[in-house]
């Protein structure tokens, strides 16, 4: 996977740029708030749809201006793709591959293989429940639409219970029949999911172990672990038990809406027991991983995107990532930094080509 050309009109900071990419290894420096993340933040745009770091659409769009456009050509499997991503205020974004517009954005998920390797991964740690699953859930539906689209009629049908319940409370009623059907639905949905999650945690949390163990020299015991009550009970059960409570709080509070991934060291939250150093290396392993993982389950090298992290990593942490670019474990690589002279020194010892754009 190659991404040959891409222009951006309006989008953050940047009113017009057009680059060209031939080399293995793109660098975008400069000092801060020139644009550097925001050119791979465009490049991420182009993969999922949205924005790795600002999820507001309407935000994107540069100061003063009514839209935004991202214009991207990809090389796959020997094909041209084109994605084109645009947002005018006041109406919806859309999405074109080759000049078709998308009907949903789940149906482009998955054809640009991306991972991106950032500061704000932090996020994953520091946040709640819900930004680990949507991790969770993003690279299993990088690789699996089915799994996607399953996953949206779940949220729908939650949704819709809790409307039921939240109209229940509102008008002194219940029809337990009614709460039955939607529970039966997402009894079965939810075990569906429930599975490929499990499934895919098996494969994936290897893969993890042994990045960490490269990352840190085998320095650290840590642990991912998946966090179900569908480990212990049925979806069904589960509904069952707690209808009084769903009743009272006016929302579905069980299901696989509610699992997490516990990020442990030495058995406790890292969150809370890690430094600063070896929640990095949690979170660098972490997304080797999903990187070896897509790499292997799709059968292609997907595009890897550094946003500022030579100047968040120690020595030991870049010679690994050096390495393993020397190694050719990476395909296409587009990284920002601060430092033009430091980044030229990093990718020098990599003996690949690159380029260097100066912002």
């Amino acid at each position: 996977m190659y991404l040959k050309n891409l222009s951006l009109l309006n989008y953050k900071n940047i009113t017009e740029a057009d680059y060209g990419f031939d080399s293995k290894i793109n660098c975008f420096t400069g000092r801060n708030g020139v644009g550097k993340t925001n050119v791979l933040d465009a490049i991420y745009h182009l993969a999922y749809g949205k924005s790795y770091f600002n999820p507001l659409a309407l935000q994107n769009i540069k100061h003063g201006e009514e839209f935004f456009v991202i214009d991207g050509t990809f090389e796959k499997d020997g094909r041209r793709e084109q994605i084109v991503c645009s947002l005018k205020k006041g109406q919806k974004k859309v999405l074109k591959r080759n000049g078709r517009i998308y009907d949903k954005f789940s149906e482009h998920v998955g054809l640009i293989p991306l991972v991106i390797i950032s500061p704000s991964d932090s996020d994953l740690i520091t946040e709640g429940s819900e930004t680990r699953r949507k991790f969770l859930d993003s690279v299993i539906s990088q690789l699996d639409a089915a799994y996607l689209q399953e996953l949206i009629n779940y949220q729908k049908v939650v949704a819709q219970r809790n409307a039921l319940l939240k109209y229940f409370a509102l008008n002194h009623a219940f029809d337990r029949d009614t709460l039955y059907i939607y529970n039966e639905q997402l009894d079965v949905m939810g075990q569906a999911l429930f599975e490929k999650r499990k499934q895919f945690l098996e494969d994936f949390i290897p893969i993890f172990n042994k990045h960490h163990r490269a990352i840190t020299e085998s320095a650290e015991s840590v642990s991912l672990r998946y966090d179900s009550h569908l480990h212990e009970k049925s979806l069904a059960q589960l509904l069952e038990d707690s209808l009084q409570r769903d009743r009272v709080l006016q929302y579905t509070s069980v299901g696989i809406h509610k699992d997490d991934l516990l990020f442990e060291i030495d058995g406790h939250p890292i969150k809370k027991f890690g430094s600063q150093g070896q929640q990095k290396s949690f979170l660098i392993a972490l997304k080797l991983a999903q990187f070896e993982f897509m790499k292997k389950q799709g059968g292609i090298l997907p595009i890897l995107l550094f946003d500022d992290v030579f100047d968040k990593l120690d020595e030991t942490r870049v010679a690994k990532i050096v390495k393993m670019i020397d190694d050719k474990v990476f395909g296409q690589i587009f990284i920002s930094d601060t430092h033009p002279e430091r980044t030229e020194a990093i990718i020098k010892q990599t003996h690949q080509s690159y380029r260097i754009f100066n912002l």
